[in-house]
Protein backbone atom coordinates (compact mmCIF):
# COMPACT_ATOMS: atom_id res chain seq x y z
CA UNK A 1 0.00 0.00 0.00
CA UNK A 2 2.72 2.50 0.73
CA UNK A 3 5.11 1.73 -3.10
CA UNK A 4 1.35 2.07 -4.47
CA UNK A 5 0.55 5.47 -2.82
CA UNK A 6 4.42 6.98 -3.17
CA UNK A 7 3.87 5.72 -7.11
CA UNK A 8 0.63 7.66 -7.13
CA UNK A 9 2.14 10.64 -5.54
CA UNK A 10 4.76 10.94 -7.88
CA UNK A 11 2.30 10.27 -11.15
CA UNK A 12 -0.17 12.53 -9.66
CA UNK A 13 2.24 15.12 -8.96
CA UNK A 14 2.86 16.01 -12.46
CA UNK A 15 -0.73 15.37 -13.55
CA UNK A 16 0.05 13.08 -15.90
CA UNK A 17 -2.30 9.86 -16.65
CA UNK A 18 -1.65 6.65 -14.65
CA UNK A 19 -0.37 3.90 -17.20
CA UNK A 20 -1.07 0.48 -15.37
CA UNK A 21 -4.32 1.47 -13.67
CA UNK A 22 -6.31 5.07 -14.64
CA UNK A 23 -8.59 4.32 -12.05
CA UNK A 24 -6.47 4.66 -9.15
CA UNK A 25 -6.91 8.32 -8.92
CA UNK A 26 -8.86 10.48 -10.45
CA UNK A 27 -7.76 13.75 -12.03
CA UNK A 28 -8.60 16.16 -9.79
CA UNK A 29 -8.51 20.30 -9.92
CA UNK A 30 -7.24 22.13 -7.22
CA UNK A 31 -10.13 24.96 -7.13
CA UNK A 32 -12.74 22.00 -6.94
CA UNK A 33 -10.90 19.15 -5.23
CA UNK A 34 -9.64 21.21 -1.78
CA UNK A 35 -13.63 22.70 -0.95
CA UNK A 36 -13.34 21.43 2.76
CA UNK A 37 -13.13 24.09 5.01
CA UNK A 38 -10.65 23.42 8.11
CA UNK A 39 -13.83 23.90 10.76
CA UNK A 40 -15.43 20.96 8.78
CA UNK A 41 -12.08 18.87 8.80
CA UNK A 42 -12.21 19.62 12.41
CA UNK A 43 -15.41 19.15 13.09
CA UNK A 44 -15.35 15.42 11.71
CA UNK A 45 -11.85 14.55 13.37
CA UNK A 46 -12.83 15.78 17.26
CA UNK A 47 -16.28 14.78 17.61
CA UNK A 48 -17.92 16.13 20.48
CA UNK A 49 -19.31 12.96 21.69
CA UNK A 50 -17.89 8.96 20.68
CA UNK A 51 -17.33 5.87 22.47
CA UNK A 52 -13.97 5.31 21.23
CA UNK A 53 -11.30 6.25 23.95
CA UNK A 54 -9.24 9.36 23.68
CA UNK A 55 -5.47 8.23 24.53
CA UNK A 56 -4.20 12.34 24.82
CA UNK A 57 -5.64 12.71 28.26
CA UNK A 58 -3.59 12.95 31.26
CA UNK A 59 -2.25 9.69 33.02
CA UNK A 60 -0.62 8.84 36.11
CA UNK A 61 2.64 8.99 33.64
CA UNK A 62 2.84 11.90 32.82
CA UNK A 63 5.75 14.22 33.84
CA UNK A 64 5.24 17.53 35.65
CA UNK A 65 6.35 19.67 32.86
CA UNK A 66 3.86 17.66 30.42
CA UNK A 67 0.91 18.27 32.94
CA UNK A 68 1.56 21.71 33.45
CA UNK A 69 1.83 22.53 29.45
CA UNK A 70 -0.88 20.73 29.05
CA UNK A 71 -2.78 22.53 31.52
CA UNK A 72 -1.57 26.14 29.77
CA UNK A 73 -2.73 24.84 26.30
CA UNK A 74 -6.23 23.80 27.37
CA UNK A 75 -6.53 27.15 29.00
CA UNK A 76 -6.06 28.37 25.57
CA UNK A 77 -8.47 26.18 24.01
CA UNK A 78 -11.01 28.59 25.66
CA UNK A 79 -10.11 31.59 24.09
CA UNK A 80 -7.22 31.67 22.27
CA UNK A 81 -8.73 29.21 19.27
CA UNK A 82 -6.32 26.74 20.05
CA UNK A 83 -7.87 23.05 19.48
CA UNK A 84 -7.20 19.76 21.89
CA UNK A 85 -7.01 17.11 19.17
CA UNK A 86 -8.23 13.48 20.49
CA UNK A 87 -6.10 10.75 19.65
CA UNK A 88 -7.74 7.24 18.64
CA UNK A 89 -5.88 4.44 18.43
CA UNK A 90 -6.56 3.98 15.08
CA UNK A 91 -7.22 6.47 12.11
CA UNK A 92 -9.99 4.51 11.09
CA UNK A 93 -11.92 6.01 14.14
CA UNK A 94 -10.93 9.39 12.69
CA UNK A 95 -12.37 9.21 9.09
CA UNK A 96 -15.75 7.27 10.18
CA UNK A 97 -17.72 7.17 7.08
CA UNK A 98 -14.53 7.84 4.87
CA UNK A 99 -11.99 5.80 3.15
CA UNK A 100 -9.05 6.33 1.16
CA UNK A 101 -9.20 7.01 -2.96
CA UNK A 102 -9.92 4.29 -4.62
CA UNK A 103 -6.92 1.93 -5.45
CA UNK A 104 -5.40 2.35 -2.21
CA UNK A 105 -7.64 0.50 -0.26
CA UNK A 106 -6.03 -2.93 1.36
CA UNK A 107 -8.76 -5.72 2.83
CA UNK A 108 -7.56 -6.87 6.18
CA UNK A 109 -8.94 -9.62 8.41
CA UNK A 110 -7.38 -8.06 11.45
CA UNK A 111 -9.44 -6.63 13.97
CA UNK A 112 -7.47 -4.67 16.08
CA UNK A 113 -5.48 -2.37 14.41
CA UNK A 114 -3.33 0.60 15.63
CA UNK A 115 -1.49 3.69 14.18
CA UNK A 116 1.96 2.98 14.89
CA UNK A 117 2.28 5.54 17.76
CA UNK A 118 -0.53 4.00 19.81
CA UNK A 119 0.82 0.70 19.68
CA UNK A 120 2.06 0.74 22.94
CA UNK A 121 -0.50 0.12 25.74
CA UNK A 122 1.52 0.19 29.09
CA UNK A 123 0.62 3.73 30.05
CA UNK A 124 4.32 5.79 30.37
CA UNK A 125 5.83 3.11 28.47
CA UNK A 126 5.98 4.20 24.92
CA UNK A 127 4.74 7.54 23.08
CA UNK A 128 2.83 9.64 25.77
CA UNK A 129 1.67 12.74 23.54
CA UNK A 130 -0.99 15.13 23.11
CA UNK A 131 -1.37 17.67 20.12
CA UNK A 132 -3.01 21.49 19.88
CA UNK A 133 -3.94 22.83 16.93
CA UNK A 134 -4.68 26.23 15.38
CA UNK A 135 -6.80 26.47 12.77
CA UNK A 136 -6.47 29.92 11.24
CA UNK A 137 -2.45 29.95 12.32
CA UNK A 138 -2.42 26.40 10.59
CA UNK A 139 0.37 25.69 12.92
CA UNK A 140 0.17 22.52 16.06
CA UNK A 141 2.09 22.16 19.30
CA UNK A 142 2.82 18.74 20.17
CA UNK A 143 3.44 17.19 23.57
CA UNK A 144 5.77 14.01 23.55
CA UNK A 145 7.35 12.61 26.46
CA UNK A 146 8.98 9.01 25.59
CA UNK A 147 8.37 6.38 27.57
CA UNK A 148 11.33 3.66 28.57
CA UNK A 149 10.22 1.15 25.62
CA UNK A 150 11.26 3.67 23.12
CA UNK A 151 14.78 4.34 24.29
CA UNK A 152 17.94 4.38 22.56
CA UNK A 153 21.24 5.22 23.52
CA UNK A 154 20.61 4.81 27.82
CA UNK A 155 18.57 6.90 29.32
CA UNK A 156 17.74 8.69 25.98
CA UNK A 157 14.78 8.17 23.55
CA UNK A 158 15.72 6.57 19.73
CA UNK A 159 15.75 9.08 16.70
CA UNK A 160 13.38 6.84 15.53
CA UNK A 161 10.82 7.42 17.96
CA UNK A 162 11.14 11.51 17.54
CA UNK A 163 11.09 11.05 13.84
CA UNK A 164 8.08 8.80 14.03
CA UNK A 165 6.60 11.51 16.35
CA UNK A 166 6.98 14.23 14.17
CA UNK A 167 5.17 12.55 10.85
CA UNK A 168 2.73 11.79 12.84
CA UNK A 169 2.19 15.59 14.55
CA UNK A 170 2.79 16.44 10.53
CA UNK A 171 0.31 14.48 9.20
CA UNK A 172 -2.79 15.80 11.61
CA UNK A 173 -1.57 19.20 10.82
CA UNK A 174 -1.47 18.77 6.94
CA UNK A 175 -4.42 16.88 7.16
CA UNK A 176 -6.63 19.38 9.15
CA UNK A 177 -4.86 22.40 7.57
CA UNK A 178 -5.63 21.35 3.68
CA UNK A 179 -6.35 17.39 3.13
CA UNK A 180 -3.11 16.48 3.31
CA UNK A 181 -3.00 12.73 3.25
CA UNK A 182 0.31 11.32 2.52
CA UNK A 183 4.12 11.83 3.86
CA UNK A 184 6.09 12.78 0.18
CA UNK A 185 9.30 13.71 2.33
CA UNK A 186 10.60 14.19 5.61
CA UNK A 187 13.96 15.66 6.23
CA UNK A 188 15.53 15.97 9.94
CA UNK A 189 18.90 17.11 12.16
CA UNK A 190 19.14 16.17 15.05
CA UNK A 191 20.77 18.06 17.53
CA UNK A 192 20.44 16.90 21.30
CA UNK A 193 19.52 14.07 23.14
CA UNK A 194 16.04 13.83 24.92
CA UNK A 195 15.90 12.28 28.18
CA UNK A 196 13.35 9.53 28.58
CA UNK A 197 10.15 10.45 30.54
CA UNK A 198 11.18 13.95 30.18
CA UNK A 199 8.72 16.34 27.76
CA UNK A 200 9.87 17.74 24.23
CA UNK A 201 7.76 20.49 22.61
CA UNK A 202 7.21 20.11 18.88
CA UNK A 203 6.40 23.36 17.19
CA UNK A 204 4.75 22.24 13.59
CA UNK A 205 3.87 25.54 11.30
CA UNK A 206 2.37 25.16 7.71
CA UNK A 207 4.54 27.27 5.49
CA UNK A 208 2.91 27.46 2.19
CA UNK A 209 0.12 25.41 0.19
CA UNK A 210 1.45 25.17 -3.08
CA UNK A 211 0.89 22.41 -6.07
CA UNK A 212 -1.47 20.54 -4.46
CA UNK A 213 1.56 20.27 -1.54
CA UNK A 214 1.95 21.03 2.14
CA UNK A 215 5.31 22.31 3.12
CA UNK A 216 5.94 22.28 6.50
CA UNK A 217 8.70 23.07 9.36
CA UNK A 218 8.74 21.71 12.89
CA UNK A 219 11.54 22.75 15.79
CA UNK A 220 11.42 19.99 18.82
CA UNK A 221 12.53 21.40 22.10
CA UNK A 222 12.80 21.51 25.96
CA UNK A 223 9.93 23.25 27.79
CA UNK A 224 12.27 26.25 28.74
CA UNK A 225 13.41 26.51 24.97
CA UNK A 226 16.91 26.11 26.38
CA UNK A 227 17.40 22.93 24.05
CA UNK A 228 16.61 22.38 20.82
CA UNK A 229 16.38 18.44 20.47
CA UNK A 230 15.78 18.89 16.31
CA UNK A 231 14.68 20.33 13.36
CA UNK A 232 12.81 18.97 10.66
CA UNK A 233 10.75 20.02 7.63
CA UNK A 234 8.27 17.94 5.71
CA UNK A 235 6.21 17.98 2.54
CA UNK A 236 2.73 16.54 2.29
CA UNK A 237 0.69 15.34 -0.79
CA UNK A 238 -3.36 16.94 -0.54
CA UNK A 239 -5.72 14.27 -1.60
CA UNK A 240 -9.37 14.06 -0.91
CA UNK A 241 -10.61 11.37 0.66
CA UNK A 242 -14.06 9.39 -0.15
CA UNK A 243 -16.96 8.89 1.16
CA UNK A 244 -17.99 5.45 2.12
CA UNK A 245 -20.99 3.85 0.85
CA UNK A 246 -23.79 2.56 2.73
CA UNK A 247 -22.74 -1.15 2.66
CA UNK A 248 -18.81 -0.26 3.41
CA UNK A 249 -19.81 1.43 6.80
Amino acid sequence: MIKRGFQVAARFGHHKPLPRNPQILPRLHLVSAFGSSTDSLVARFCPEKTDFKDYALPNASWCPDMLSLYQEFLEKTKSDSWIKLPSFKSNREHIRGLKLPSGLVVASDKSDQRIFTRCIQDEGQGYEYVIFFHPSKKKSVCLFQPGPYLEGPPGFAHGGSLAAMMDETFSKTAYLAGEGLFTLSLNIRFKNLIPVGSLAVLNIQVEKIEDQKLYMSCITHSRDEQTVYAKSSGVFLQLQLEEESPQEQ
